[in-house]
């Protein structure tokens, strides 16, 4: 059966009486939406401030192929496998974007028999916080117009607004546009363009903020742009917006409670870009999981080297989370793709290109160990065409390395496949404190922290840019200095060349644009050609997901 298949025949239980019977708490504490869904009220998060936190657990990937990988389907089986052993475990995961699940990249609620339902709601809107988001950000759009039509009194250069519109889809044709046409009545003539919501700064704070108070003060610090100097920048505190973007996100901040199909609860919330932004859930919803379970199982986006370096510098960093493990998702398909051989041949048996895509592996797995500082289990994500030879050969290779490598199949027998895997990370968590290590330290110079991460974990000899950008990032350094490193690049190799497979090494790291994401906390360094709005394919997924006349959804994967 397809997934959305397997999802539809779940047994899912009511889920105020799940999380009573799970973790005692009361259903005056729960917003419920529908039956299966839930908000948890910040009043009862506050008020587990003083609980010990629980150890939490990293699953990240090598660098992502169009064979699979399979990171949030590992999350949720690893998930499943610890509560069947009776370890009292939660799931932290991201909510999915629209514009995947209508692209290329398909759903983010897991895969088989390890999922996370109602896969549908997940993928489909959900609980609204995504509109909420996009919503909170484009008033901010609108009220950057107004001000100006309305004299401008806070000398706004309209050709140096930072701030574009936002909508959760693939939509190219939106890209770059010109508003305020048609004459005065509709406001200043002036050159746009939209950015998809996974990538507003309002997604990056709402993942990143505390509380209200910390959400509203975030918020306030936006910089939309500058003043006709040309130097002095512009807040949204100052068109005084902060107020009314925290009350859209009013109950968007409030953590989602869903189920697997084992009925095990997860926390899904927020869901930045990992490529453009920093990919990771948010962190109340986090740490709210960690005061709640032993063991908090979280997910990083794309492979290692985007997901796993921002959890670390930008995620943990801000918020003091420590880490326990890494799990490091591979796949024999993934590894095949890396050695270059064609898509239609991964499914025939190719130790060769297993040993050649190996390097993209092993690069991921001394970075999570060496430059992390973390213990890692490799987990080799189980495909039917994998054979028996390929396996042994793959499990020789980790050893080699000094790795725990286990097989799981938790996409075919959800949790009870995953039980290995479990073990292994057990093994590890329970008998070691958490020790970790950052990428960079945070007294280097902007341009020093870029060119850390691109040496140390991308096998980068250097970096590039621009006077303009290398003088930008040098004024940044008084105010902003501080701050960590958000890389946008390409998610498909450790280069800006996605063609680029493996591991590649002595290239040069193009920076071709800085961003300041105050709000936020960290500085964007875009590099080679990553966009901020997607396009969709030539066949996107849209094109094969349907409703019938019961309300039944096929298609979505």
């Amino acid at each position: 059966m397809s997934d959305i298949e397997i999802a539809q025949q779940a047994n899912m239980k009511p889920i105020i009486d799940l999380v009573k019977q799970q973790y005692g708490i009361d259903a005056q504490h729960l917003d419920p939406i529908g039956h299966y869904k839930a908000k948890m009220s910040l009043e009862y998060v506050n008020s587990l401030t003083d609980k010990p936190d629980g150890k939490l657990i990293l699953v990240t990937a090598i660098s992502p192929t169009p064979a699979g990988e399979g990171k949030t389907t590992t999350t949720v089986g690893l998930g499943d496998a610890m509560n069947r052993l009776k370890k009292k475990t939660m799931m932290c995961l991201r909510e999915p974007s629209l514009g995947p699940c209508f692209g290329v990249k398909g759903g983010a609620a897991g895969g088989g028999y390890a999922q996370i339902v109602p896969m549908e709601d997940i993928n489909l809107h959900f609980t609204g916080d995504f509109h909420a988001i996009g919503v909170a950000h484009n008033l901010l759009s609108a009220l950057i117009d107004n001000h100006i039509h309305h004299g401008n009194e806070l000398d706004i250069d309209p050709r140096r607004i930072q701030w574009k519109r936002v909508v959760d889809m693939n939509d190219r044709a939106l890209r770059n546009i010109v508003v305020g046409m048609g004459g005065a009545a509709n406001g200043y003539l002036r050159e746009d363009g939209f950015d998809i919501v996974v990538a507003s700064e309002v997604m990056a704070i709402l993942c990143l903020a505390t509380s209200r108070a910390d959400l509203k003060e975030r918020l306030g610090r936006i910089i939309i742009g500058y003043k006709s100097d040309k130097v002095t920048p512009v807040y949204a505190r100052d068109l005084k917006a902060q107020g009314a973007m925290a009350a859209i996100l009013k109950d968007a901040f409030k953590p989602n409670l869903v189920q697997t199909l084992e009925n095990n609860i997860a926390l899904i919330h927020g869901g930045p870009f990992a490529n453009i932004a920093h990919g990771c859930n948010t962190v109340i919803a986090t740490q709210t999981a960690l005061k709640l379970a032993d063991y908090v199982i979280t997910e990083a986006g794309f492979g290692a080297d985007l997901g796993a370096e921002k959890f670390i510098d930008i995620k943990c960093r801000l918020s003091g989370l420590k880490p326990s493990a890494v799990v490091l998702v591979a796949t024999i398909r993934a590894l095949k793709f890396h050695s270059g051989i064609a898509k239609e041949q991964l499914n025939k048996e190719n130790i060769a290109a297993i040993e050649e895509g190996f390097a993209n592996l092993e690069r991921h797995y001394y970075n999570i160990t060496q430059h992390y500082g973390l213990p890692c289990v490799i987990c080799i994500n189980h495909f039917s065409f994998d054979t028996d030879a390929e396996i042994a050969f793959l499990k020789d290779k980790c050893a080699n390395l000094g790795a725990t490598c286990v097989t799981s199949k938790h996409w075919a027998k959800g949790g009870a496949g995953a039980e290995d895997l479990a073990k292994a990370v057990l093994e590890i968590v329970d008998n070691r404190e958490p020790s970790f290590s950052y990428v960079y330290d945070e007294n280097l110079s902007l341009w020093d922290k870029i060119e850390t991460i691109a040496t140390k974990l991308y096998g980068a000899a250097g970096i590039n840019a621009n006077a303009q950008i290398k003088a930008q990032l040098s004024a940044w350094n008084s105010d902003y200095g501080k701050f960590p490193v958000c890389i946008a690049k390409t998610q498909m190799s450790f280069s800006t060349n996605p063609l680029a497979k493996g591991a590649p090494y002595d290239h040069t790291l193009e920076i071709r644009d800085v961003r300041l994401a105050n709000g936020a906390g960290f500085i964007v360094a875009i590099a080679g050609d990553i966009m901020t709005m997607p396009g969709l394919p030539k066949s996107p997924a849209a094109e094969r997901i349907d409703i019938d006349d019961d309300g039944r959804i096929t298609g979505l994967f």
